[in-house]
């Protein structure tokens, strides 16, 4: 299994691993995150998101890239500094489309102090990090 999206573990009825710990990733766009079904099940990529209804289910089918979160849903704060942190989905912010979760609040404002640079350092760090396994950085 590739390490590249942060999941939950334990048994979710799709066989696939939660994302974004269940969370509506199409939400975000549309007033902010909220919490998905599993009745609205949707396995991309390896990984099982939950959305809040049968409208994000097909936004998301639609064109999944534009609702994704950044760095695989890791804390995009994390990786900037080579770091695979869970990424908290309701400590976030969005940039240019992009969702950008992070670990805590206090992680959280130092992102905040340098988004531009924190994203710039995430994006050169990620494709060398994406495939490890966070034990592992």
């Amino acid at each position: 299994m590739t390490h590249s999206v942060n999941v939950s573990t334990g048994l979710i009825t799709t066989g696939f691993p939660l994302a974004l710990r269940g969370y509506d990733p199409v939400s975000y766009f549309r007033g902010g995150p909220v919490a998905g079904d599993a009745k609205h099940a949707l396995v991309h990529d390896g990984a099982t998101y939950y959305f809040a209804d049968a409208e994000n289910v097909a936004t998301f089918k639609a064109q999944p890239v534009e609702y994704l979160p950044s760095f695989g849903g890791f804390c995009a704060y994390g990786v900037s500094v080579g770091k695979k942190l869970d990424g908290d989905p309701t400590i976030y912010k969005i940039v240019e489309g992009r969702i950008h979760l992070n670990l805590n609040a206090d992680i959280h404002q130092a992102f905040l102090a340098d988004v531009a640079g924190a994203i710039a350092k995430a994006d050169v760090q990620w494709p060398s990090i994406s495939d490890k396994a966070a034990a592992a950085l």
